[in-house]
């Protein structure tokens, strides 16, 4: 009985020196993911992937339901859900985070980036690095960065190949006050709208016409509704993947890397996606009888000028710091071209 009892005594130790890691037990548990993305698009085909993987690592035991085009809500109202704990997860237009973390509105600087690449070196860098620690002080954590890509125009009422032809087209825009300047300022009547609630506009003529990446337009159906798409290229979106920092923090050590691990990987794989989807989501616009206006280099510039203002003023807002640093990052990854 001595042996046993010194056996059992043994064994305890034992098991209290085992690294926490091989102590954890990954509990089983329903993840709830949502977004204002339509089916079939990269966004929601990243959250579907993201799920895949969080099975295959979890063993079966983390199950992630995925609630695609704002069945849970706008983008706005998943963002409160995440800070009270009601909801876990979420995927999002990045600018829509300067509501909470001032800083975040130069991602939607017109014109900020030429290429993928860029934004790339951006948020997986310093900034995206100083991005998530702004948001963690505002209850939700940073799991990746994904991307919604570069937004192109489309309007029902006529073809946009300069910039003077956007004067009072009533445009649907992300609700942000800096897409509203923007438009604005490009001679539009903007009005921020969720983006569930948009291809009810333009069908009904609310308004005229909205801005979102290609392959965005094409599986919500908006082209459906729209005359004339202009591949203006104005703002680029790299999008946050979120977790409520409430439910996070009751989470296993071992869970919590499980998951940020998925969300590396799946944010590989969505960012592809996205690209390659692109190109072919502008061709298949055009095939279904919207006229794809490409505008000339002049025009490009025009718009720039346009929205120079804009840019400079919401710059001037911002930390200078994080706003030297941008600038430094975009510049090396085109040096590094």
């Amino acid at each position: 009985m001595r042996n046993l009892t010194k056996m059992l005594f043994a064994g305890a130790v034992a098991a209290l020196m085992l690294p926490v890691a091989a102590q954890a037990e990954i509990h089983e548990q329903t993840l709830r993911f949502a977004s204002a993305g339509s089916e079939g698009s990269p966004l929601v085909e990243g959250q579907r992937k993201f799920a895949e993987i969080v099975k295959e690592k979890s063993g079966g035991k983390i199950e992630v339901k995925v609630f695609p085009a704002g069945q849970l809500g706008g983008d706005m109202q998943a963002v409160s859900s995440l800070q009270g704990g009601v909801l876990q997860m979420s995927v999002m237009n990045a600018g829509l985070m300067a509501s909470l973390a001032p800083d975040f509105a130069l991602l939607d600087l017109p014109f900020l980036f030429e290429n993928p690449q860029e934004a790339d070196a951006v948020m997986d860098g310093e900034v995206g690095k100083i991005f998530a620690q702004q948001l963690d002080a505002k209850n939700l954590v940073v799991l990746s960065y994904w991307e919604l890509g570069f937004r192109q125009l489309t309007n029902s009422r006529r073809a946009v190949e300069k910039v003077d032809d956007i004067a009072g087209l009533k445009i649907r825009v992300v609700q942000s006050p800096i897409y509203l300047d923007m438009f604005n300022a490009l001679g539009a009547n903007a009005v921020p709208m969720p983006f569930p609630e948009v291809y009810t506009a333009l069908e009904t003529g609310t308004v005229d016409g909205q801005e979102n990446p290609a392959p965005s337009i094409l599986t919500a159906k908006l082209n459906e509704v729209q005359k004339y798409m202009t591949l203006t290229r104005h703002t680029y979106n790299p999008m946050v993947m979120l977790y409520s920092k409430p439910l996070w923090n009751k989470l296993d050590a071992d869970e919590q890397q499980l998951l940020s691990e998925a969300a590396l990987e799946a944010a590989q794989f969505q960012r592809q996606l996205s690209r390659d989807s692109d190109a072919k989501a502008i061709e298949a616009i055009a095939a279904a009888g919207t006229t794809v206006t490409t505008l000339a280099p002049e025009e490009v510039a025009r718009f720039r000028e346009k929205t120079k203002g804009v840019a400079e003023a919401y710059a001037a807002k911002a930390d200078p710091a994080i706003v030297k640093l941008l600038n430094e990052t975009i510049a090396k990854a085109r040096e590094a071209k």
